[in-house]
């Protein structure tokens, strides 16, 4: 029986679309495992950057003309800032390590929400990159208030975090605070000549005086780089504050001078490890003289010149994890989870300018660990000081501990425990503790010694709720506990062991470039002096939860 005609060519086309037979297509084959691509030897080839919005207006939540608007007014940062960032180049060999680290740099800028590199295409020898961020909302135009430790903040300011998307910084600012009133004016490049070396210049001129900084430098940006370098100067003048149970009890004036050139060397990653051998030269001054309106609440601090030449050790280990909701809220968070220490070693002599001869030391170790699939513990401890006449002055010896614990999907209990002692402290510091530095019920410098302890029990809880698709919006319930020890520069004693508890919302920014969590705070003090208001509120913006 003979066919009808096309019947062959039909059957053909139903084996083909079927993907069985001797005519189907082979199935495209899986890009490979990153471990896989550096096994096989891949080669980068093309290289695609996708610079996101503020709003993703494909979602339907963002679909909205409100959203629309705020992307055609903002300037996407440009492709060159995020290619000058990457530590890999077409025609090189694949190394993820290398694409997990160019992400954690490109995470570092806070005018990026998140980073992700990923391949795209993999042909058997060449695989291609897809680099894509998500830029934040980096002109804040308006005005900011603060308060904590029964004191309020307020400022003004027009600032762009990414001038034109070049990742520049610009900033005009007036700020009035408990210490002073101030305006100011700031640049910083952190990209200066298409590269990683940072410049930065401000100037800051306040009712007690002023403040000018330059920076030049190119720092270790990376892992494996062999060289840095760069130059710091600062002159600042104010009046320096001492304070006794939250209120101030003296004012002297302080002129400070420290310019600071160093450079730096290092054979790049190796083991798993970084060592980087530091040198400069610093010069350090502080001049002080009585304030005619006011007393200086204890001795006149003596005048300092200090001029070194320093050598510089620091360590670091290459184990960093990626996660979420660590010390923000839904976001992703380059967390080093092994060690990292420094050590440097200074000589100031009277024969390279100084005012005395002095050896300068200051160390540095922090590590972290994992105790399990929900619970992490982070430690650090440092240590300075000078040591004159065979004297430690000016000794400093802090420690710190975190543990986290997640509880469940939407909470985690976190706890701190803190601590410092001093030793012949320079009279124009204070060692405190309040509402300004972990002691959120009581006024900020409240208490004052030679040492203090701090500790901090925190419900953490998260939420799904995301107003305006602004805001990631989660709350804390919070215990805190401290005491400073011995007899600071003021005469005052310690006022024992207080106590606070309280609660609040916490707000994590996920389109602004302006803070990370905003904290809403209400405090209850359980100890101290009958004058303290028996409810602090909080206002502030911190770096984390």
């Amino acid at each position: 029986m003979r066919s009808r005609p096309g019947m062959a060519w039909r059957l053909a086309a139903v084996l083909l679309l079927a993907g069985c037979g001797p005519l189907a297509a082979d199935a495209a084959e899986p890009i490979p495992s990153s471990e896989e691509l550096e096994a096989r030897g891949a080669v980068i080839g093309e290289v695609r950057v996708l610079v996101g919005d503020v709003f993703d207006t494909s979602i339907p939540g963002e679909d909205a003309w409100l959203y629309r608007t705020a992307n055609k007014l903002h300037i996407n940062t440009k492709e060159p800032v995020i290619r000058d960032q990457l530590l890999f180049k077409p025609g090189q060999p694949y190394r993820d390590r290398l694409v997990r680290e160019t992400e954690r740099i490109l995470r570092s800028n806070n005018y990026l929400y998140d980073a992700s590199i990923e391949p795209v295409a993999y042909d058997g020898t060449t695989v291609d990159l897809e680099v894509r961020t998500r830029d934040v909302w980096t002109l804040n135009p308006g005005v900011s208030f603060s308060r904590k430790g029964g004191e309020n903040a307020i400022g003004a300011s027009i600032q762009e975090d990414n001038l034109l998307g070049t990742g520049r910084k610009l900033n005009f600012e007036w700020n009035s605070d408990v210490d002073r009133e101030s305006y100011g004016v700031s640049y910083f490049d952190p990209h200066f000549g298409h590269s990683f070396n940072r410049f930065g210049v401000s100037y800051e001129d306040a009712d007690d005086g002023s403040t000018k900084l330059l920076q030049f430098e190119r720092p270790f940006y990376a892992l494996d780089v062999r060289r840095a370098g760069g130059i710091h100067l600062v002159d600042n003048e104010r009046n320096d504050a001492r304070y006794v149970l939250g209120d101030k009890v003296g004012e002297f004036l302080h002129r400070a001078e420290y310019y600071e050139l160093y450079g730096g060397l290092s054979r790049g990653l190796r083991d798993g490890w970084v060592r980087r051998w530091t040198y400069g030269f610093t010069y350090d001054r502080d001049h002080f003289e009585l304030d005619p309106l006011e007393p200086p609440g204890g001795p006149l601090p003596p005048d300092r010149e200090l001029a070194y030449p320093w050598i510089g050790l620091d360590l670091v280990e290459d184990s960093f994890q990626e996660r979420v909701n660590q010390d923000q809220i839904l976001r992703t968070e380059d967390v080093l989870v092994g060690m990292r220490a420094s050590l440097r070693l200074g000589y100031s002599a009277e024969a390279f300018g100084a005012d005395r001869d002095a050896i300068i030391a200051s160390a540095h170790v922090q590590d972290g660990a994992d105790l399990g699939p929900a619970r992490s513990v982070f430690g650090s401890l440092s240590a300075s000081g000078r040591i004159e006449d065979g004297q430690l002055v000016n000794g400093l010896l802090g420690a710190e501990g975190r543990f986290y614990w997640q509880t469940s999907t939407y909470s985690k209990f976190f706890a701190s425990v803190s601590g410092a002692a001093v030793e012949q402290l320079d009279p124009e510091l204070q060692l405190t503790l309040g509402g300004d530095n972990g002691l959120r019920g009581y006024p900020l410098r409240y208490q004052a010694g030679t040492a203090r302890a701090l500790l901090t029990l925190e419900q953490r809880y998260y939420t799904r709720w995301y107003p305006f698709r602004l805001f990631h919006v989660g709350a804390a319930a919070f215990f805190d506990m401290g005491r400073t020890w011995g007899t600071d520069v003021t005469g005052a004693g310690s006022a024992g062991l207080l106590k606070d508890v309280g609660f609040g919302l916490r707000l994590g920014s996920s389109r602004s470039s302006f803070g990370n969590v905003l904290h809403l705070d209400v405090a209850f003090p359980l100890d101290g002096d009958r004058d303290i208001d028996s409810v602090q509120f909080l206002v502030t913006t911190k770096g984390s939860f």
